[in-house]
């Protein structure tokens, strides 16, 4: 069993639990009454360059513990006050020390898109990410077969979310297209092993069609890594750690948009 293995099955086990406690029809009530969603794609595809997508990111599967996050709210404002265009939440509880108060609190605090980043395995953590004020949703390919993706993508859509479907090579990409993915991430880190390949974007993207926002994530460090990856063709990239393990995040994420244009 490799490591995405096991945080799968620890998410399984986790969403058994809040299905018992909260029924579907609370949370369709609950996003019933929410206002209309937004186009989050539109909004990460922008003429001045890279956008940042700021995570709110207690620890990871790699390096454990990685900041004292007390409130995320706060956390998320000062990314906006930085720059970011959106805001992403981990919300996976096992490894990443996240949660759907974490969501709640951030969807509450900005005016950006916020983006719910879990292992979605089942529609019903579509309705929670929808209920708790996510405006886009992570599906995560390595973790999901062709049918069940294309499936959880066109229910994202129906229930006012947009999906950031990730890939890690160009066969998951294929997937990705074929679900009709509008916004492709494409992750640096190899799920199953926890290693990053910095060249992972570069040798990817050209395999991603002309149309969906390209978003790089995991790995990017500073302004050079986000102008090499403006150069290869990136519309945003998702930046934790470098964020969270910094003593300023809002100028973190200044700094990193200082390489929004591409290297040439």
């Amino acid at each position: 069993m490799n490591v995405l293995d096991e945080i799968v099955g620890g998410v399984r086990e986790d969403l058994a639990f809040r299905r018992a406690r909260t029924p579907r029809s609370e949370l369709r009530d609950r996003c019933a009454a929410l206002t209309a969603p937004r186009d989050c794609a539109a909004l990460l595809r922008s003429g001045t360059g890279v956008q940042v997508i700021a995570e709110v990111k207690r620890a990871s599967p790699s390096r454990g513990p990685l900041a004292d996050i007390v409130d995320p709210a706060a956390l998320a404002a000062d990314y906006v006050a930085g720059g970011a265009a959106a805001v992403s939440v981990l919300t996976e509880q096992r490894r990443f020390a996240g949660s759907l108060a974490d969501l709640d609190a951030v969807s509450s605090r900005v005016g950006v898109p916020v983006l719910r980043k879990d292992f979605v395995v089942d529609s019903y953590q579509l309705w929670e990410a929808r209920a708790h004020g996510a405006d886009l949703v992570l599906l995560v390919v390595a973790a999901l077969g062709r049918a069940q993706l294309a499936e959880l993508h066109a229910e994202a859509q129906e229930i006012g979310l947009t999906p950031l479907v990730e890939v890690h090579d160009e066969h998951e990409v294929e997937g990705a297209v074929a679900a009709g993915a509008g916004v492709i991430g494409v992750n640096a880190r190899d799920l199953r092993t926890l290693r990053v390949d910095r060249g992972t974007f570069a040798r990817v993207a050209p395999s991603i069609p002309a149309g969906p926002v390209r978003v790089a994530e995991s790995g990017v460090r500073d302004a050079r890594d986000v102008a090499a990856l403006a150069r290869d063709g990136a519309d945003a990239v998702l930046v934790g750690e470098a964020l969270v393990t910094g003593d300023s995040p809002g100028e973190a994420v200044r700094n990193l948009l200082a390489g929004r244009r591409p290297v040439r």
